[in-house]
């Protein structure tokens, strides 16, 4: 027995550390169960072709005969990928060699013998949750035509059409739906049962006896009771006597009783389940796309910011923990999503690469300690990816720094005072992020800052700064030698003075060309 279980611990090992066996498994494994690999989806498309010539093979030898050709293909062909995909499902549901090291490393530290058989077990059960699953066993009816040649057993290639389930994630997210249900389809099931019941037993009483009467089994009774309840009505099969006729109105008033039950639950579990339905069709959406911005935190400068980006026809998305945030950037027309940007695990929810797919990752949070908390997370996933964050305190640069920033906006070294000013104003917003998102391949615009030496004399406020989308950082005033941040409308622009502004390059020189225009 102990060489038996050093036999099997050490090929466990060894497929553990086997790259080609794991790399087989995870592809398998990636074909099979991730919706979010490239190419399952031309797996998915393949099965529901076979699944569909299956049943026109089907319903063609009902009365005309079926080509040889088509018959193996439906009979064997189609039946071994089913079988091949059935083994396959099978393998990856579970690591037979992983739960055996697991066995085998509890046994060790606990100072045991190690229990081949009772690891053994442990792995058989595994395997079983996936074989008796409702899936599973659709998948495994679905192969029986292929070992048995009775007609009747050849109508199992209809359970082929249920495998559809599989591979459709609209009928995935319906069961879903119904599943939240589950307690209240059950009460339901069991009322109409019970009123099923007790009607065909009432209405064979009352009219088998009559030679008149349709319902001269209990089968015909159970039929009638089925058709009534249901509110279908074919009337190939009605009550004769006044006392089948009673029943017959105590049927149908129950059955539109479980009929707008069963519409009401459908309704209610839909409007509860609307909401995650949407959100993993969003997901969903996400996975697909090729290149686009991450988006980290809400603020006001994350709406600036992707504003700007959904006006250049950018992709982004945006994450954030807070929930009445991110109902506001949704409100607003943003892909956002309520998942916290410092959590990895809600990266590889999300189907995010970025290695491949992110373009840039903006830390826009307005506490540093949450940029810092972000930036540490996406760091220990890639090493490569630009990352752009702001700054609220100046003392916490260092510490976006070691948490591998490359980029840092900080508006108080750009504007100083007229910062203070500024916060809420989309303009400086842009201009303080398109100035340090230049290297990071953004190119949302060209802001310059730019300085204009006035020659002759005006107020201020004869200046339209908002038309041209300029923002005044301060006035160097040359009579008095000095820098002024908070100048008022009223201030008279005196011969040399000098006018700071920052903006739009194409602004700024529209601004300029206004002026020589009117100097002349």
């Amino acid at each position: 027995m102990r060489i038996l279980s050093r036999l099997v611990i050490g090929s466990a090992y060894r497929l553990k550390s086997s790259s080609p066996y794991q790399n087989s498994k995870h592809f398998f494994y990636n074909l099979l169960e991730n919706s979010s690999y490239p190419y399952k989806k031309y797996l998915d498309i393949l099965m529901i072709t076979l699944i569909f010539i299956s049943v026109a093979v089907l319903v063609r030898e009902v009365k005309y005969p079926v080509n040889d050709y088509w018959r193996f293909f439906n009979d064997y062909t189609i039946s071994v990928i089913f079988l091949l995909e059935y083994v396959l499902r099978l393998w990856v549901y579970s690591s037979v060699s992983e739960e055996l090291i697991r066995e085998y490393e509890d046994d060790v530290l606990l100072s045991r013998e190690f229990r081949l058989f009772s690891a053994f077990y442990k792995v058989l059960i595994k395997k079983l949750d996936y074989i008796l699953s409702v899936q599973a066993i659709i998948d495994l009816l679905a192969i029986v035509p292929f070992f048995h040649q009775m007609r009747l057993l050849r109508v199992f290639i209809l359970f082929r059409v249920f495998k559809l389930f599989r591979y459709a994630t609209s009928f995935q997210s319906f069961i879903s739906v119904l599943k939240s249900k589950k307690f209240e389809f059950a009460t339901l099931f069991t009322f109409a049962s019970i009123v099923i019941f007790v009607s065909s037993v009432l209405i064979y009483v009352m009219e088998a006896n009559n030679p008149n009467s349709p319902i001269n089994s209990l089968f015909d009774a159970f039929y009638w009771s089925i058709v009534t309840i249901s509110t279908v009505g074919y009337g190939d099969v009605t009550p004769i006597t006044s006392g089948g006729q009673s029943v017959a109105i105590i049927v149908i008033i129950a059955g539109i009783a479980v009929l707008s039950f069963t519409t009401s639950l459908i309704v209610t579990a839909f409007n509860e389940k609307m909401d995650e339905i949407l959100e993993n069709k969003a997901i969903e959406n996400i996975r697909k796309l090729k290149h686009f911005y991450l988006i980290c935190g809400i603020s006001d400068l994350t709406f600036a910011v992707a504003q700007k980006l959904s006006n250049l026809d950018k992709k982004f998305i945006i994450l954030d923990k807070d929930e009445a945030l991110i109902k506001q950037a949704r409100d607003k027309g943003f892909h956002a999503f309520n998942f916290d940007p410092s959590d990895v695990d809600n990266y590889a929810l999300l189907g995010i690469s970025f290695q491949k797919r992110i373009e840039a990752v903006l830390a826009l949070h307005v506490n540093d300690v949450e940029n810092v908390s972000t930036i540490l997370s996406i760091r220990s996933i890639s090493e490569e990816v630009k990352i752009l964050a702001t700054l609220e305190i100046g003392a916490n640069r260092k510490k976006l720094e070691l948490a591998g920033v490359n980029e840092i906006v900080y508006s108080q070294e750009l504007m100083g005072l007229v910062a203070k000013e500024s916060t809420g104003q989309p303009v400086a917003f842009e201009a303080v992020h398109a100035i340090r998102s230049s290297e990071l391949g953004v190119n949302i615009v060209e802001v310059i800052i730019d300085e204009i030496i006035f020659e002759n004399y005006k107020q201020l406020v004869d200046y339209s700064f908002t038309r041209f989308r300029l923002v005044l950082l301060g006035i160097h005033s040359k009579e008095q030698d000095t820098f002024l941040f908070e100048v008022q409308e009223d201030y008279s622009i005196a011969l040399g003075d000098v006018l700071m502004l920052v903006g739009e390059k194409r602004f700024v020189e529209a601004f300029k060309t206004e002026l020589h225009s009117k100097r002349r």
